[in-house]
């Protein structure tokens, strides 16, 4: 399993890439997963592979965390067994919100909100998993420790992940591959340090940076300015 980071300014059309992928918006062409076009296929079924966690999720209802992600279970055709609720009470413990399983959706903070998304989301098993910034509402302790579970479940399950990040440094240590948008277009596809340059910062971005190394070695964008004609 790889993870893809899909990089670019506000209004480039990640969000929109996104619904495409998952059936909810207009797409032309093909999306094939195991020679399959998942375009073509009917929403449930489509809904059986894919699963879309939205940048802005759904008003909160009065139901429990943990009835929630069983309920996202059971639509994936879980069964109601022990071996079940543990494995849901397993990913509660894994993403550092245990402690919220008896509490109710409507009142969560915008963060734990997005904890408990992802953990529907990663409870259905699915094929291809499509996460619209799901570290926006984190701070920096949450945001690594979901970006480190994340890749560890696309590794574990050999499944793709598509996640869409604006800050680049995320991308240059947890994605094994990068996508670079901007207005539309791709301007970018390979290996974040293939696609991670100055001149596509410039390019993309309208800024002056640089990818150096920290001292532990792991690659990491600094930006010093904004680009001539930015």
């Amino acid at each position: 399993g790889k993870i893809t980071a899909l990089l670019g300014p506000n209004g480039s059309g990640k969000s929109t890439l996104m619904r495409a992928m998952a059936g909810l918006g207009p797409s032309a062409g093909e999306l094939s997963l195991d020679g399959e076009n998942l375009l073509a296929l009917p929403f449930a079924r489509r809904a059986e592979k894919v699963v879309y966690l939205p940048q802005t999720l759904p008003a909160g209802v009065h139901l429990r965390v943990l009835e929630s992600i069983i309920v996202a279970q059971r639509a994936a055709g879980g069964t109601h067994s022990p071996e079940n609720q543990a494995q849901v009470m397993s990913l509660l413990r894994q993403l550092g919100i245990e402690h919220l399983a008896l509490s109710y959706l409507d009142r969560l903070s915008g963060g734990q909100k997005q904890l408990v998304g992802l953990a529907q989301s990663l409870i259905r098993q699915p094929a291809l998993l499509l996460l619209d910034e799901p570290l926006s509402a984190l701070d920096l302790n949450y945001q690594f420790h979901v970006m480190d579970l994340v890749r560890e479940e696309t590794r574990r399950r050999n499944i793709i992940t598509l996640v869409v990040v604006h800050d680049i440094n995320i991308a240059l240590r947890h994605a094994d591959h990068v996508l670079m948008l901007k207005e539309g277009q791709l301007l970018g596809d390979g290996a974040p340090a293939e696609v991670i340059t100055p001149q596509a910062l410039a390019a993309v971005y309208g800024v002056r940076g640089r990818i150096e190394p920290c001292s532990q070695g792991v690659m990491q964008v600094i930006i010093d300015g904004l680009a001539a004609g930015a």
